[in-house]
């Protein structure tokens, strides 16, 4: 990936464009690693096995789409090129995730949630106004986030219909990769957030794994 310095605002915004638009309209292209599940075989899952496999994918596409929001957020703002690189590669990961969600839900003859745009506005909202605070905040609100994404994904691998390698595979490199992503928060200083904030996302998060479940 080139430096940095070599874009400019213009293919910043052009590029923050196209990024959302796959997020929201569901059109993301897996940007560099093969799918997790390709040599899986697709267990035989009765119906209720399939639509409550189906349901957790989807929570976790809608997931998907707001690490990118948050992700594209942070860098517009970061104040470090560093910083702003790493989310850029960061987004590029999360990017995968979306692609490998969607390509699931396909499978198993779903639909991903309706919600998105919203997902994508708030989360890009929340993004922006973390960035502006400062790097340490940012990356501070980055931990946190992928903190509860990781303990959420290990709910998940719980759930999952038995049998279901496929969505398990997916879940199981997502987990290792939002952990990687919580890691290197911490170690490059990330501040450490009030309990009441925590308390607010996990509130929020909440509402948006049981609306994403059935909508």
């Amino acid at each position: 990936m080139p430096k940095d310095r070599h874009y400019t605002l213009l293919d910043h915004l052009c590029l923050g464009i196209d990024q959302a638009l796959r997020a929201v309209l569901a059109n993301a292209k897996t940007t560099e690693r093969t799918y997790p599940a390709k040599n899986e075989r697709e267990a035989d899952l009765t119906l209720e096995q399939r639509k409550q496999a189906a349901a957790l994918m989807r929570i976790n596409h809608a997931g998907e789409v707001c690490a990118q929001a948050l992700y594209q957020a942070q860098g517009l703002v970061s104040h470090r090129p560093e910083l702003r690189e790493k989310l850029q590669r960061a987004a590029i990961e999360e990017g995968d995730h979306l692609a490998w969600c969607h390509t699931r839900l396909v499978e198993l003859g779903s639909h991903v949630s309706y919600l998105n745009p919203f997902w994508y506005a708030g989360s890009f909202a929340i993004g922006l106004a973390a960035g502006v605070i400062g790097d340490r905040w940012s990356l501070g609100f980055l931990a946190e986030t992928e903190n509860q994404v990781v303990k959420h994904l290990e709910k998940h691998l719980q759930l999952l219909p038995s049998g279901d390698q496929k969505s398990y595979k997916i879940l199981q490199q997502m987990h290792q990769d939002e952990a990687e992503h919580r890691d290197y928060a911490i170690n490059e200083g990330a501040a450490i957030l009030p309990e009441w904030v925590k308390k607010v996302m996990q509130m929020t998060s909440k509402i948006m794994v049981k609306t994403a479940y059935w909508i």
